[in-house]
């Protein structure tokens, strides 16, 4: 890893927006995945020879809404919060074709081990190289944040995919787990959950035993304004789910309709004292896919470009950099220490990893 480099091109930021001076403006974090959501779409919005990659779930209007000339026009309509607000107010990462790349350091390629990286900093390719639901035997940060003073029970997670539970290990870590197609129970069910028990059971899905990030975004939503968790988690799934089924229009519907979902938390976030100036989200995927009509349906060992990633940034520690173009190599297992020192605590693995914003001062 470029370690060295990364540092140097941070401590610029440092000195440039006079971080060095002030303490963490960060009391909050939300963690967001849109699984195996490619980078080429980030930055290049729909690519149109992609089109006919639509099995059963066709869109009729699917050029009309997201096919401009213009790469940017492209990105902005099919991703208008990420590219008028973050890359506005923010910071975003990955865009290979100006040198700037983000890379998984595990060898694996698919889900399971990507999360493992992203959420304890380090590969493990001896123990996490399936997708089966066998309990991580690796701590990772929302478990460390939820043992320090004054966060315990404070961090939460919601999935849409069901391995969550065991990606986090719910059991030893305590951190609240909220996933799969099946009512949300609670003693004091708000209004909108009821509907969304009563709707959870009977609508149309697609994914089978996957639940809809609709319902995942909701209920996380219904939950930060019940509990006012200082660390969220949200793991969007269906993008990942409808690439292997050759749906081009639905992955590229439900990444605009994510997109949506942000700008709404966002709104949220600014109207809470708890979060207003207070929150950072910290955006990403778990693994790329190929980089053909074909090798998109596909990810794994046999498709070398899945290790290619982005990153998006956005909160009052943030200097606003937008589409960063330096030509540094960022990773995966930075994301971990990186959420940790923006609440200014330091948060250690057994392998050497850089924060990803280095102009976060440490409290």
């Amino acid at each position: 890893m470029k370690l060295k480099s990364i540092l140097t091109v941070f401590l610029l930021l440092t000195l440039w927006h006079g971080y060095a001076q002030q303490k963490n403006k960060t009391e909050n974090i939300v963690l967001i995945t849109l699984d195996g959501f490619r980078w080429q779409e980030v930055f290049n919005g729909a690519d149109s020879s992609f089109f006919k990659q639509q099995a059963t779930l066709k869109d009729p209007k699917l050029k009309e809404k997201y096919w401009r000339e213009d790469a940017a026009e492209r990105r902005k309509v099919l991703l208008p919060f990420l590219w008028t607000t973050i890359a506005t107010q923010g910071q975003i990462y990955g865009n290979r074709a100006l040198g700037n790349n983000v890379n998984v350091t595990n060898n694996q390629l698919f889900s399971y081990p990507g999360y493992n990286e992203i959420l304890t900093g380090s590969a493990d390719n001896e123990r996490i190289h399936s997708n089966d639901k066998i309990y991580n035997p690796n701590t990772n940060v929302l478990e460390f944040i939820n043992k320090q003073p004054g966060y315990k029970g404070k961090v939460a997670a919601f999935s849409s995919w069901d391995v969550f539970p065991y990606i986090i290990n719910d059991k030893r870590s305590g951190v609240y787990v909220s996933t799969d197609v099946a009512e949300v129970k609670s003693a004091n069910l708000s209004e909108s959950e009821k509907m969304m028990n009563k709707l959870i059971l009977k609508l149309p899905n697609p994914l089978g035993d996957v639940r809809l990030d609709a319902f995942t975004f909701y209920y996380g939503m219904e939950y930060m304004k019940k509990n006012k968790p200082k660390v969220i988690y949200f793991a969007f799934d269906e993008t990942d789910d409808f690439a292997h089924g050759g749906e081009y229009a639905a992955y590229l519907n439900s990444a605009n309709y994510t997109d949506k979902f942000f700008s709404e938390l966002w709104t949220y976030l600014q109207s809470e004292p708890q979060y207003k100036n207070k929150t950072t989200i910290i955006i990403t995927s778990d693994h790329g896919r190929g980089d053909n009509a074909e090798d998109w349906k596909h990810h794994g060992q046999k498709i070398a470009v899945a290790n290619q990633l982005w990153f998006a940034f956005l909160g009052p520690d943030t200097p606003a950099l937008g589409e960063v173009k330096t030509s540094e190599t960022l990773y995966q297992n930075q994301v971990a220490s990186t959420l940790a020192s923006l609440l200014g605590m330091e948060y250690k693995t057994d392998k050497k990893v850089g924060d990803v914003i280095q102009s976060v001062t440490k409290k």
